[in-house]
């Protein structure tokens, strides 16, 4: 079969594999991003609170009703689920309703939260605006799912071309865009969050890269790393900061090494450093003028559990003691299952074998260290703010297994080697 076929068939196994848990995949923060995507359809407050409500309620009845099916005490007992149902709504109408009478209007978003802790939300009209279509011309549930499928397999093709344009043989491109689906990036991408899309627009950025060093189609590699951080902004802004800042940090690095060895720093290096920066400059002046959540505001809704506590009065110290207990607690789980961290050793491994394209690979996933850093909870759920590290062993332990195939499989002769030359 064609590589697309492959390519497509992969993605279609993917899917049907999905209709498996349509519901139960929202966490708290789904409320806000799909009662934003509602609004954007021009609902009212009440009627997006109830399509939400219903919804978040939905799935939380139907993980219930999975536990107990499991249960060797209740699973013969009655189904729970039009109960914990029921409760879930009472419950979460009763907040909304109250923040409603108290004046809690504005904005996208049904007023579940404080309205300091609902602004962090108002700020990233990105997911909301892709979710729109998807729960416009499928409804809620539907929708949802398939806009995480969407995005989803949007990253698993942006894996095999980014491998295919380093030159990658396509069965080892095929793993990378298997690896994508059945790693943590691949679960996480199919909840109803930001992350999804954080990861599949920086796989955009990393295959401008990828194009860029091989000499193939400036302008359509700096359109993708440019339109890629653009979005990022729109999505989640501290994420367009951090990638920015990663690329020309990698991009100075790369030069630097260059310079060393007496070579010039290549004008594609220098292209995507110079994008990286214009990111970082941007992002900031763009959320100063709009004035989006600071660091700071962050930093206060951690320590005060989304503004249900007064606010600390010396929160950077705190902060800084909290990040140093973080990643001690971290590195110990770590260790205890040390599959994240083997394979993180493979993949930069791998990365390596490629030091210019690898640099900026391991910049890119370095942005998951700092979004887990810049919000050092170990509860929450499946490590999901430290994902985008996994796609340093999604792209990189293809590139480690490479040499092994590459003379059982046939590969494009011409300009090969000098592709080749051209990431090193």
């Amino acid at each position: 079969m064609r590589p697309r076929t492959w390519v497509l068939a992969l993605a279609a196994v993917f899917a049907v594999l999905q209709l498996a848990n349509v519901t139960g995949r929202d966490t708290p923060d789904t409320k806000n991003y799909l009662s934003y995507a509602l609004s954007l359809r021009g609902e009212s407050k009440r009627a997006a609170a109830a399509a939400t409500i219903d919804y978040a309620c939905a799935g939380r009845a139907s993980i219930a009703r999975r536990n107990q099916n499991v249960d060797v005490l209740r699973f013969h007992r009655p189904d729970p689920r039009p109960g914990v149902a029921a409760r879930c709504r009472a419950r979460e109408w009763r907040l909304v309703e109250r923040r409603l009478r108290a004046g809690q209007t504005g904005g996208h978003t049904v007023p579940a939260m404080p309205r300091r802790f609902m602004r962090i939300f108002e700020a990233r009209p990105g997911y909301p605006l892709f979710l729109l279509p998807f729960v416009t011309l499928l409804g809620v549930t539907w929708g949802v799912w398939a806009a995480g499928v969407a995005v989803t397999v949007a990253g698993g093709v942006l894996a095999f071309l980014v491998l295919r344009t380093l030159s990658v043989p396509v069965p080892l491109a095929l793993t990378g865009q298997a690896l994508f689906f059945v790693l943590p990036c691949g679960t996480t991408a199919m909840r109803p969050m930001t992350e999804g899309l954080t990861l599949t627009l920086t796989l955009a950025a990393v295959w401008g890269c990828a194009l860029l060093l091989q000499g193939r189609r400036e302008g359509a590699g700096l359109a993708l790393i440019g339109g890629a951080l653009l979005a990022l902004f729109a999505v989640k802004h501290s994420q367009a900061l951090f990638l920015g800042l990663c690329l020309a940090g990698a991009g100075a690095l790369i030069a630097v090494r260059r310079h060393r060895r007496g070579r010039p720093p290549g004008r594609e290096v220098l292209l995507i450093a110079g994008a990286g920066l214009g990111a970082v400059c941007w992002t900031l002046l763009l959320a100063r003028l709009l004035r989006l959540p600071s660091g700071a505001e962050s930093v206060q809704d951690l320590l005060t559990a989304h503004f249900s506590r007064p606010d600390r009065e010396r929160p950077w110290a705190e902060f800084w003691q909290l990040q140093g207990n973080f990643w001690v607690e971290w590195l110990r789980r770590q260790l205890w299952e040390p599959l994240f961290v083997a394979a993180l050793g493979a993949g930069a491994w791998g990365a390596l074998r490629r030091p210019a394209f690898g640099g900026f690979l391991i910049a890119a996933a370095f942005t998951g260290f700092l979004t887990q850093a810049g919000h050092p909870d170990i509860t929450i759920w499946g490590d999901r703010l430290i994902v985008p590290a996994w796609l340093l062993p999604v792209l990189g332990v293809p590139l480690l297994l490479e040499p092994a195939v590459r003379g059982r499989v046939s590969l494009p002769a011409q300009g090969h080697a000098d592709r080749a030359d051209s990431v090193r």
